[in-house]
């Protein structure tokens, strides 16, 4: 495909043959059905998405590998989508700084057609491949990066156009498609085909598709932060207290991880400038601020093996 002048209808022309465009033989009736009738269907239909997820889970597996791979040694973690897709790339993205203290470049979320078509779509964007290339450039993409793009179809010309030239320019791709033998799959390293089938509403992709991708990136991030260490057994460490809930969330993590009484935790989260791992790791070794830093620090950020050198988890080499 030339990026300057894309073959669209090379992509579009078997669009009505796609499981996601067909239409649902369970509710051809939507329009006569009682709003009971309604909702049970639907909740019918949502219930087959975590399966259709746990099929594509090695696939999800290999990418969170990926990703994590690309934060140790620098890059990013880069979602690039259109419309419902992109908007579920970017939302999960912007939570990463506060769930588990990212830098906001780490985790990027590129929508087509700018941060603007959140809330109002632009029409025509997704079809235009050199916006994402130009989108790419704009964040400087190196080899150090992941790209994983998201397209319900499967055949996005944003996003054909997004891993090709990721691809080129040397960072690993991971593409998401809720079809099979998706375009977007013959572009990534990684290809990720959670086959969700018919929509209640037919074509309506922010359905179960959307509902499929938002689950598959909720995955991508949170193991890939698992693996770097931001989170104490089931405790999201690395939070930003940035407000009173999670002041409290902050100040519940750390007598939770580490038994002691609220005044020793109020001590220790204010000596830590409020941060729970540096907390966690002061209170468990018996140390001050600048030494649970340090240990921190030289654990490459793994709490358990900061606070416990000689007993943390089985793959801490992977952290050297």
């Amino acid at each position: 495909m030339d990026l300057s002048t894309p073959d669209t209808p090379g992509l579009l022309d078997a669009l009505g043959t796609l499981g996601t465009e067909t239409r649902n033989e369970r509710t051809t009736d939507l329009d006569r059905m009682t709003v009971a009738d309604l909702l049970a269907v639907m909740n019918a239909e949502d219930q087959s998405v975590a399966l259709a997820v746990r099929a594509a889970l090695p696939a999800v597996a290999a990418a969170v590998e990926a990703v994590t791979a690309s934060l140790r040694r620098g890059g990013r973690l880069v979602y690039l989508g259109a419309g419902t897709s992109g908007r579920i790339g970017l939302l999960d993205a912007v939570e990463c700084p506060p769930t588990f203290g990212t830098a906001p470049e780490q985790v990027v979320g590129l929508l087509s057609g700018g941060p603007g078509a959140f809330v109002l779509a632009v029409e025509g964007a997704e079809d235009e491949p050199a916006r994402a290339v130009a989108d790419l450039d704009a964040i400087e993409l190196d080899d150090r990066d992941t790209v994983v793009g998201l397209a319900a179809s499967g055949r996005t010309p944003y996003v054909v156009g997004g891993l090709r030239h990721a691809a080129a320019r040397g960072a690993a791709t991971v593409s998401v498609a809720c079809n099979a033998d998706a375009a977007v799959s013959r572009c990534a390293d990684i290809p990720i085909e959670v086959l969700t089938g018919p929509e209640v509403l037919t074509g309506s992709t922010r359905l179960k598709a959307g509902t499929a991708q938002k689950m598959v990136c909720n995955m991508l991030s949170t193991a890939a932060m698992v693996r770097l260490g931001k989170v104490y057994g089931n405790l999201m460490v690395d939070l930003r207290a940035t407000n009173d809930k999670l002041v409290d969330r902050a100040r519940r993590m750390v007598a939770e991880a580490t038994g002691a009484a609220p005044d020793a935790v109020a001590r220790a989260l204010d000596a830590a400038d409020g941060h729970a791992k540096t907390a966690i790791v002061m209170l468990l070794t018996g140390t001050d601020a600048e030494e649970a830093a340090r240990r921190i620090a030289s654990a490459h950020g793994d709490t358990r093996t900061a606070a416990d050198p000689n007993g943390g988890r089985v793959d801490s080499a992977d952290h050297g």
